[in-house]
């Protein structure tokens, strides 16, 4: 028996592990897919958010600004991309400075560091290709731009060295309550735990309601995106927001970590599993960002996608242990803020468990730290010193981004391992780059059947399922 299962291994799940793996707890994260970040997680905004934001007061205030801080804070322990460069909120005509000084005032009474308002003649100048329509902006200098997935699995790959199972590759389809457990029914045997963290994202209210009385709805929200090559990943020096209305945080604009730009999203009601893009939507979310920056080539679109928001009606987390059933807690509504306040959340989740009877034993030692060797950040010594340790390492096989085989293999070979192309490129990057995996992705499959001794037609691009190859085509003698 397990004293905790965390079902859902996107950023909340991750994070409650990584927390749990601090201590002597028998801990376990069931997860549908075949990797961790599969869902929301690999498919947002990629922003941590500053806290202007939230209701003062809500729960997604509250863990908004101290997510922001501790993330940093893992991000230097766990080696994973994180640039602070602040935000800009445009306003476009007087009656919006009013909600620029909303949202200070707001953000100040929810404790935002140093914002400031600025003139038109402070913006232009710091960001000279934002609108000339364009008449104030608030700034938030603690908003950071990071690699959400990258995030997500650092802080799974570390609970993993610190003895928490992942168990992939398995759906919950039914909970029973005992006495003083849970039996968690999945399509791969029963599994038995003391307490249940349900992190299942749009599933959520689903998991909750195996087990507990309806207590809080899961409305899918879906966003589309547009990515661009780095030819346009400097056109703005900070994440450009419009003021926020009904749909939310509005279509932004910003570089992205990896120096692409990025471009969403829209806002729109959605099945939970609904990725799909459209016309439609994605000519809303281009015209819309070209009214703050009107310089941006769509031309240079690499590619297109989108994710889905886990919201509610109440436009809050939901953060709680069940009245009836002790042991069972919620952590769901994990719309944005959710990425920014996840570290955060997990932490004092696990002050809530141990409040309801966990035995939080610290370990005497715990693995902490990370390093990731990443050949396109390095030097020519270092290149040369780790070619000479592994030849490996001299092989480009992603030519878009300076990816070589050494990465590759070192991602296959992860404390989670990566079984699918995809999940090679959210390790490495292998595949993020101009050609989107045209030119790398058939030797990145050859790579992983190698490495995990499996046949080439096994390997698949994302999800289980996502087959690539179905057969042989023009052999050589008909069959």
């Amino acid at each position: 028996m397990y004293d905790v299962a965390i079902i859902g291994a996107g950023i909340t799940g991750c994070s409650i592990a990584y927390e749990l793996g601090k201590y002597n707890v028998n801990a376990v994260v069931i997860e549908k897919e075949n990797d961790v970040a599969v869902g929301t997680t690999k498919a947002n905004s990629a922003i941590i958010h500053g806290g202007y934001d939230p209701k003062p007061g809500s729960l997604m205030a509250k863990y908004n600004i101290r997510g922001n801080q501790y993330i940093k804070e893992l991000c230097e322990k766990l080696d994973v991309p994180f640039k602070q460069i602040g935000a800009l909120i445009v306003a476009f005509e007087e009656k919006e400075e009013k909600t620029l000084e909303d949202l200070k005032q707001r953000g100040e009474e929810n404790g935002v560091p140093d914002m400031e308002i600025w003139d038109q003649e402070k913006l232009r100048k710091e960001e000279p290709n934002v609108s000339e329509k364009a008449i104030k902006a608030l700034f938030s200098p603690n908003v950071g731009i990071i690699s959400p997935w990258e995030l997500a699995i650092a802080l799974g790959e570390m609970a993993v060295e610190n003895g928490v199972e992942f168990k992939l590759n398995t759906e919950v389809t039914d909970i029973k309550k005992n006495s003083d457990s849970y039996e968690i029914q999945t399509n791969n045997g029963t599994v038995e735990a003391k307490y249940i963290c349900n992190a299942a994202g749009v599933n959520a209210d689903k998991v909750n309601e195996y087990t507990n009385k309806k207590s809080f709805t899961i409305e899918p929200n879906k966003g589309e995106y547009y990515l661009l090559d780095k030819s346009q990943g400097e056109l703005v020096n900070h994440v450009i927001f419009q003021c926020p209305n009904k749909d939310g945080k509005g279509v932004l604009v910003s570089p992205t970590v990896h120096g692409n730009l990025i471009v969403g999203p829209n806002s729109q009601p959605t099945d939970g599993d609904d990725v799909s893009t459209s016309t439609e939507g994605l000519s809303f979310v281009r015209n819309t960002a070209m009214k703050s920056v009107p310089g941006i080539n769509f031309r240079e679109s690499i590619r297109n996608f989108a994710g889905v928001r886990a919201r509610t009606k109440e436009d809050d987390f939901f953060i709680f242990e069940d009245e009836e059933n002790k042991g069972f807690f919620n952590i769901s509504g994990m719309a944005s803020p959710g990425l920014s306040s996840a570290p955060a959340i997990a932490v004092d989740l696990l002050k809530m468990m141990e409040e309801s009877g966990l035995s939080l034993e610290a370990k005497k030692e715990v693995k902490d730290q990370r390093k990731v060797n990443r050949f396109k950040k390095l030097s020519d010594e270092e290149r040369a010193a780790l070619i000479k340790e592994n030849p490996l390492y001299g092989k480009i096989i992603c030519r878009c981004e300076t990816v070589t085989e050494g990465e590759i293999v070192d991602a296959i070979h992860r404390p989670i391992p990566a079984t699918s192309i995809d999940a090679v490129k959210r390790r490495c990057n292998a595949g993020m780059g101009r050609c989107q995996g045209g030119f790398c992705g058939p030797r990145v499959q050859e790579i992983i059947s190698r490495e995990l001794n499996i046949p080439l037609e096994n390997v698949p691009q994302d999800r289980v399922g996502m087959n690539i190859i179905t057969g042989e085509t023009k052999t050589g003698g008909a069959k």
